[in-house]
Parts: structure tokens; C-alpha cells; sequence
């Protein structure tokens, strides 16, 4: 009795293996840029100013001009200026993808202040942007070579960002 269930384990169990392995397969590049601004938003989080830039291309420029080491420079002021910083990456579009270029429009939610833990019982308020960016494959990775963006107000989110903002703030 005891051997057939362990028959029965080990055939269920593989069985579960050979069907995950078949769903997952291999990452799409749509897939590996909203990977990549999840990343971005998780440096952004802490702080981590050294992998933040190394997701940006040597000749990055933003809308206003700023190549890579000002853009640090903002960054770092920014990150002095503001505590706790949460990165909501809501709604992706991505416009295009070329073998080594890609456009995307992304909005997100950003916040600060008090402790993460904290903001379930204080209610909170986003600032929202939507960024229209420019990447570029360099060696087999996605990384931005231009950034441009714009504070919006939640009636101008695409729909699913505010879909995934409402669950994040149901009293939004």
C-alpha cells in the first residue's frame, strides 16, 4: 500500500513538472521588458542608484536633454529629497518591437512618506506619470536609451492602469 502511493506521488508530482514546463516556456521580449520595468521600479525602491543606471544605455538621453551622469545626479537628489518610495509599474503598452529597438508607454504610481507597512492604515496618494520609452538591445538586454514623461491624472490612465490601481487602492 504504502509503495503504490509513492508510485501515485511520484506520477502526480511528474505529471505537474511536464505541464508547469510546458505553460512557462520560453520569456517573450514583451515579457523581458516588463521585467525590465519592474526592475527599474524595484531599484527605484531602494535606493539602489548603481543597478538603476546600469539599466540605462550609454547614450541615454531624456526629454530634457540630460544624458547619463545628470540623469544620476537628478536621481540621487531625488532620493534625498524623498522617504520610502513605492513604484506601482501599473499598465504597459508596448507600440513596437524590432530586433534591437522597442517602444513602450508606461504608467505608473509613485508615493512616498510613511513606512510601507504603515500605508495600509493611512490612506495614500499617488502621483501618476505615464513615461514613453525608448529601448535598445545592447548584447541580448533590453535597456532604455530614452525616457520621456509626464505627470497624469487618473482619469487619463490607460484602463487596465487603472484597473491594477483600483485593486491596489479600492478607495481610489
Amino acid at each position: 500500500m504504502q509503495n503504490s502511493l509513492g508510485k501515485c506521488f511520484l506520477i502526480i508530482l511528474i505529471h505537474s513538472l511536464l505541464a508547469f514546463l510546458m505553460c512557462s516556456g520560453p520569456k517573450t521580449e514583451e515579457d523581458r521588458i516588463r521585467e525590465l520595468m519592474k526592475e527599474a521600479g524595484q531599484h527605484i525602491e531602494k535606493k539602489d542608484i548603481s543597478n538603476l543606471m546600469g539599466l540605462l544605455s550609454d547614450d541615454y538621453a531624456d526629454y530634457r536633454g540630460r544624458d547619463k551622469t545628470q540623469t544620476k545626479d537628478m536621481v540621487q537628489t531625488y532620493f534625498r529629497e524623498f522617504r520610502g518610495i513605492v513604484v506601482h509599474v501599473l499598465g504597459t503598452r508596448i507600440d513596437g518591437i524590432n530586433p534591437d529597438e522597442a517602444f513602450i508607454r508606461t504608467d505608473t504610481a509613485l508615493s512616498s512618506g510613511a513606512a510601507k507597512a504603515l500605508r495600509k492604515l493611512v490612506p495614500v496618494s499617488t502621483d501618476n506619470y505615464r513615461f514613453e520609452i525608448e529601448l535598445v538591445k545592447n548584447q541580448g538586454q533590453w535597456m532604455i536609451r530614452y525616457a520621456e514623461w509626464q505627470h497624469i491624472g487618473i482619469e487619463e490612465l490607460f484602463p487596465e492602469s487603472l484597473s491594477i490601481l483600483k485593486k491596489l487602492f479600492p478607495d481610489k
